[in-house]
């Protein structure tokens, strides 16, 4: 492998010290910069950036040199919320919604949730990998570099485990680092419908002890939701899955106050994702801890729903972090350039919270800031080179028109 000198940087953009490894409160609004800059990778890694006027003289024998022609050099985002691995999409349920059918109401009807678990459980793995792997191409392509993946579509044991194989190969797959979460308590099956308790045995007792077997999980996560799982039952799932080593990740609040983000703080959550339904007691509750707030707007738009409290948040001082959510039900895209916009159009973000969040803070709700989220000595070289721009905010405003020109990962033009 090459070393690659990319020359003619316009903005070198989020240059942290590498000892900062998450933001907070004002700290969101410090995106530090280098104009006229280089960047130097070698071995899949960030060896040495820097002002055009102080490029080294003594640079590797064997190298690769190109110019971003003025263009920006980012980071690549660091999407740590995804259910990319599914059978097939849902469209069926986008018309229903534009008919004004609700998301409870769908899930009723034998949508949602219930809809993917059925043809998943039906579908070969080498066609989940397949199918997935072009949604994780097409991602690399907008800008993703760092990726969470969540199974919860199979309800199964097997289907369960099937998904977990599925992420394992991807992981083994892309050049990206990639994260998987264990997410059976998604919903419940058919089969449980009475039977609460007998489908939570079945994950803590059977699931549980047969993805630590195989190491197919990074986390444990739960939908702690009104008509989904209580607090309570939350409270349990979580316990169990850090016995196996799986710190949690939940989904909480999205379309109540729903006690969640209460029980996940209480067990050291990584995230708490969504948060669409929040009060003064869950921002005080965060604001206490180290519990990352994941905000997933896109999702917000497609289901009509109310946008996540960002400025309360980070007002709070609490960490925030976006994603896309990408799944076939309630967000079928995973372009976080369009992430980014909406968290500066309807969180009233502004434009250097909203890149942090999705960047430097994503990488940090997937335990991942040694290696992703920023321009730093020694972190992966995962990068975008944008078109030449009037400014940062230019990204975000120009919403809908990708900006990007080429994708570095691990160091290497794709």
């Amino acid at each position: 492998m090459s070393a690659l000198l990319i020359t003619d940087i316009d903005t070198l953009v989020g240059t942290h010290p590498k000892n900062i490894s998450v933001l907070k409160g004002g700290a969101m609004n410090t995106l530090p910069v280098i104009n006229n800059a280089w960047i130097l990778c070698e071995g899949g890694l960030i060896t040495g950036f820097g002002s055009m006027d102080n490029l080294p003289a003594d640079l590797p024998t064997s190298l690769t040199s190109i110019s971003a022609k003025g263009g920006y050099v980012f980071p690549s985002w660091c999407d740590s919320h995804t259910h990319i691995v599914f059978a097939a999409s849902r469209e069926e349920e986008f018309v229903m919604k534009i008919k004004g059918k609700g998301y409870e109401e769908i899930a009723a009807a034998g949508g949602g949730i219930l809809n993917s678990a059925r043809k998943l459980q039906h579908e070969s793995e080498d066609h989940l990998f397949e199918s997935a792997s072009i949604r994780l191409n097409d991602m690399i392509k907008q800008g993703t570099g760092a990726v969470e993946i969540k199974s919860g579509y199979g309800l199964t044991f097997d289907s369960e485990l099937k998904m977990l194989r599925v992420i394992r190969r991807l992981k083994d797959a892309f050049k990206i680092p990639v994260k998987a979460s264990f997410l059976a308590a998604h919903t419940f099956p058919e089969d449980y419908k009475k039977d609460r308790n007998g489908y939570i045995r079945l994950i803590i007792e059977q699931m549980l002890p047969g993805i630590a077997n195989e190491g197919l999980a990074d986390y444990m996560d739960v939908f702690c939701e009104k008509g989904f799982f209580s607090a309570e039952e939350t409270d349990k799932l979580l316990e169990a899955g850090v016995k196996y080593g799986l710190p949690p990740k939940i989904h909480a609040n999205q379309l109540s106050i729903s006690g969640g983000v209460q029980v996940g703080v209480k067990h050291n959550a990584i995230s708490v994702d969504h948060l669409e339904a929040t009060d003064e007691d869950v921002i005080n509750c965060l604001s206490t801890s180290n519990t990352i707030a994941t905000l997933l707007p896109s999702c917000s738009l497609y289901l009509g729903i109310p946008f996540a409290n960002a400025r309360g948040l980070i007002n709070a001082n609490v960490p925030v972090a976006l994603a896309s959510d990408f799944n076939p039900g309630s967000t079928p895209s995973g372009n976080m350039n369009f992430v980014v916009s909406l968290g500066c159009i309807k969180l009233k973000m502004l434009p250097e919270e909203a890149i942090n969040a999705a960047t430097l803070n994503g990488a940090a709700a997937m335990q991942l800031s040694d290696v992703a989220g920023s321009i730093a000595i020694g972190k992966k070289a995962n990068l975008f080179i944008t078109r030449p721009m009037s400014s940062i905010a230019y990204l975000p405003y120009s919403f809908g028109q990708s900006q990007i020109e080429k994708i570095i990962l691990n160091g290497e033009v794709n």
